[in-house]
Formats: structure tokens, sequence, C-alpha cells
């Protein structure tokens, strides 16, 4: 399991370094869309969503990702307005399609939620990297970097020193050792990551330094913490123990964008605060 997982890492860091960092943005957003298809699809399967619900639901997903291109392109007063009012038009689309489809009205919440919590969860947690895209392919190396050095670090030092237990009854694997592991990998991740790609005396970089930099990291290692064990908790009240199988060792994709679907818009506020 551990081979796989290491042969994996091996092939797509530096594929998804050269995708992000050597093509237009309108490609990350084409990953982006893709990988929010499949992820919701996995959630969807979590909670055996009703086929029609579940297309309906990743649609929803689809049109709130790319829409965000087309806006970039035209002048449009009420750009602020789309998100809300594309998530308005398809929870009233989920909810009329479950009415007509199904005379029975029990279970009718059951049915519904799973494909209105897969449209925020995933693609509207989703959407801020792509905000973060268009202020520099820097930040997003720096996100998944800093998530990923986050998750490793926790898992090797959870595994190595990890006794006492961090949330038993979502994640009984998880530790306080390895909690503090998530922090340390972000917090140390970043001001390397920003060394490295030139950010310290860039005006992208905001000029906040090792230390500014090192609580940006220190962030997004709590953070990606809540995102994994959001995502373990869905798990659990499925009764499943990967979101999928896609990828060798692993997990689903969900599996993989746990930590960094709460990670992203956190640091988009952060851009925000400092612009």
């Amino acid at each position: 399991m551990h081979s796989k997982r290491l042969i994996v890492a091996i092939i797509a860091v530096p594929l998804l370094f050269f995708y992000v960092t050597k093509l237009p943005p309108v490609f990350y957003l084409a990953l982006l869309v893709l990988l929010s298809a499949i992820a919701q699809m996995e959630f969807n399967n979590m909670y055996r969503l009703n086929p029609l619900l579940s297309i309906i639901s990743i649609v929803g997903g689809i049109f709130l990702l790319t829409t965000q291109y087309f806006l970039n392109d035209v002048s449009f007063n009420h750009q602020h307005e789309v998100v809300p009012t594309i998530l308005i038009f398809f929870v009233m689309l989920i909810t009329t399609v479950r009415l007509f489809q199904v005379r029975n009205p029990m279970d009718s919440l059951k049915d519904i939620s799973p494909a209105v919590v897969g449209i925020v969860y995933i693609p509207l947690l989703l959407l801020p990297q792509w905000y973060i895209r268009l202020a520099g392919s820097e930040w997003i190396v720096i996100l998944y970097g800093s998530v990923w050095a986050s998750d490793s670090l926790a898992y090797y030092v959870g595994k190595g020193i990890g006794k006492k237990r961090l949330y038993y009854e979502v994640s009984p694997n998880k530790t306080i050792a390895g909690g503090v592991g998530s922090i340390i990998g972000g917090t140390v991740f970043v001001p390397l990551a920003a060394w490295g790609l030139g950010l310290f005396d860039s005006p992208k970089g905001f000029q906040l330094g090792v230390i500014g930099l090192g609580l940006i990291g220190f962030c997004i290692g709590f953070v990606t913490i809540i995102g994994d064990l959001v995502e373990s908790m869905f798990k659990r009240d499925a009764n499943i123990k990967d979101s999928g199988s896609i990828l060798p060792g692993h997990g689903g994709i969900l599996d993989k964008l746990d930590g960094v679907l709460f990670a992203g818009p956190v640091l988009y506020f952060i851009h925000l605060f400092l612009r």
C-alpha cells in the first residue's frame, strides 16, 4: 500500500506542477471541473443518491465552476450574483425533480440532502482556487504543496509517536501528534516554497517575510486537519472506508481533496485580507 502511494505521488506531483505553472489558467479551471465532477460522483455514491438527482447535482457543480471563466470576458454589473443564482436554481430543480419523480414524500429530505450538500461541499469550496490561480500559479503550488506536506507529516508523525486520539468518534486512527505534525508541515513548507518560487521579493508574495508566510502555512496546516475530519465524518456516516478507488493506495479523488477543500478558501480569505 505504501509503495503504491509513493509511486502515484512520484508520477503525479511533477505532472501537476508543470500543468499548473506552464499552462494558461483556463486549463487549471478545466482540471478543477473534472476533479469536482468525479468527487461529487463519489460523494453521491457514498449516499446511494438517486441517479437523476446525482446527475443534476454534478451538472450544477459544473455550471458553478465554468461560469467563472466566461464572466472574466464580459462586462456584467452583477457578477457577484451569479454564484447564489446558480445555487438557488439547482436547489429548486433538485427539490422539484424529487417532488414529481417519487410520489411518496417519505425520506424526501434524505434523498435531497446529498445532492444539495454535494454542490456546496465540493464545487463551491473548490471555486476559490480559481481566484487564487488568477492571482498566480505560484499560490496553487503553495496551496497543494503545503496541504500534501501537512498530510504527509501528519501521517508519519502520527504513525511514529502518536498515541492519544485526536477525534476517535470520527477518525479513530488520527492522533494529536499527527495533528501537530500537520501544522508543522504547513508552517515549514510555505516559507520554503515561497523562497523557491521567488515570492519573497515579489508583489505576489505581499512582502510578508518568513514569519508572515509561516503564519499562512500554520493556518493551512491547521485547517487541513479540519477538512480531513469533515470528510471522515461523511464517510463514517455512510459506513465506508474510502470515497473511491480511482487512485491506487490513495482511495478516491475526494479522499485527496478533503484537506484542500478547506485550505483553498482559507488561502483565498488571506489573499482578500492582504489586498
